[in-house]
């Protein structure tokens, strides 16, 4: 899809696309110095995204050339009884930034989530990250300061779910 940026488009990433966006994954993680956590493989990414279709993803390409991801998915809203759209991840290479990609990617994801009935889109956001806080509140995203993010994974998710099996759940 072509862009207002000359130069610039959006696509939707296909199977052919799994090492790229292994590549801009690693490109968060070392922006967010988390590169020791990334444990996705092209294969888990395959799988998850063109087998099971857990998770859907849009490439940015300037001059034909990719630049930039955003990483989608599906969640609910049982107050508003409908569908939302989750960013997973939002990633502009670091010589590309400033050009307004980010932007064009994620005003791109607002509308497909109009389209498709989403009444809601929300993703987080690293509290240190003010560049990204801005800009997400320059485009009138609200943070959900009342809310706090709980996560079970790995050895307390597999703790959680033996209190279930063992019947002390």
């Amino acid at each position: 899809m072509q862009t207002n940026i000359p130069g610039f488009t959006i696509r939707f990433a296909t199977e052919e696309d799994t090492e790229l966006l292994l590549s801009f994954i690693r490109g968060i993680a070392e922006y967010e110095k988390m590169e020791d956590q990334v444990e996705t493989t092209e294969e888990t990414l395959r799988q998850s995204m063109f087998v099971r279709r857990e998770a859907e993803a849009v490439i940015g390409e300037y001059e034909g050339k990719p630049v930039g991801f955003a990483l989608f998915c599906k969640n609910f809203s049982t107050f508003i009884g409908k569908a939302g759209l989750y960013l997973e991840d939002l990633f502009v290479l670091p010589s590309m930034r400033g050009r307004g990609f980010g932007k064009c990617l994620l005003t791109y994801l607002a509308c497909l989530a109009v389209e498709r009935g989403c009444k809601r889109m929300e993703w987080q956001c690293l509290n240190w990250n003010t560049p990204s806080i801005q800009f997400y509140k320059n485009l009138g995203a609200r943070p959900m300061d009342e809310w706090t993010v709980y996560r079970l994974a790995g050895e307390t998710l597999a703790d959680a779910a033996a209190q279930f099996s063992s019947g002390k759940g």
